[in-house]
């Protein structure tokens, strides 16, 4: 059974670090309703979720996927590029060490996100120019170079990570809606979207994404390509500019 690392929102929600996004009150109450149906959604689908220690200390912790990079066995613990966020990373690194993996971390003075890094089988993208700098790029090639991952720098000013922007369909596909990607050449196939959070999808295994609710054009459009789409409700993380992909780290 593939497994998800997910963190339980806490208290200091609604006060989250903002980057492109004016602040609007954050229904916490709600909040964590919705994190539970996502939750609910991964197990549904079949992932045994492993929850990371809460720290509620810690406004942006529900975010896992910015405190590690998973690759194989291998667990690169970030340096998030916020100070704020630094100290959400040491249960995530407990946590993967309980579970067998072996780890490696993003050392001072480079910085990088989890959530400026996009993997498809052999390449890893890396986004450049918000909370990752070039030496925590340098650093995470020189930990997946030896598994054979590619790593690849592109560009990204218009939002706050790369999967901001982009993520992958099942098969390499990349999605973005094109108004907030650098740079859309960087792959191929890219396919634009129209709505701002149907460029994030979770693959759940086979062909089936889990998606934001709040994007039915782009749910029509990857259902006609032969998706099958699980949507979610994430409307409160989408205020503190989270999304699908950020609210867990799939073990695969």
């Amino acid at each position: 059974m593939p497994r998800a690392l997910v963190r339980r929102p806490g208290p200091r929600l609604a006060d989250g670090l903002l980057t492109h996004l004016e602040r609007t009150p954050v229904d916490v109450d709600l909040a964590q309703r919705q994190w539970a149906a996502y939750v609910d959604a991964l197990r549904a689908e079949g992932w045994e979720t492993v929850e990371v220690p809460a720290a509620d200390d810690c406004p942006d912790a529900v975010f896992v996927e910015d405190t590690v990079v998973v690759y194989g066995d291998l667990a690169v613990i970030t340096r998030p590029g916020a100070d704020e966020r630094r100290p959400e990373t040491a249960a995530t690194e407990e946590t993967l060490r309980d579970l067998g993996f072996r780890i490696a971390r993003i050392e001072p003075p480079g910085t990088l996100d989890g959530g400026d890094v996009l993997k498809y089988g052999g390449t890893v993208w890396v986004g450049l120019g918000g909370r990752t700098d070039r030496d925590g790029a340098d650093q995470l090639a020189g930990h997946l170079g030896p598994l054979g991952a590619r790593v690849v720098p592109v560009p990204v000013t218009k939002v706050l990570h790369l999967k901001t922007a982009v993520t992958a369909l099942p098969d390499g596909t990349v999605v973005g809606h094109e108004p907030l990607v650098d740079d859309p050449t960087v792959w191929e196939p890219f396919l634009p979207v129209p709505e701002e959070s149907g460029a994030h999808v979770v693959l759940l295994g086979g062909d089936t994404v889990l998606m934001a609710s709040d994007a039915p054009l782009t749910r029509a459009l990857f259902e006609e390509r032969g998706l099958r789409v699980v949507a979610v409700d994430i409307s409160e993380f989408e205020k503190l500019e989270g999304c699908v992909t950020c609210l867990s780290v799939r073990l695969r």
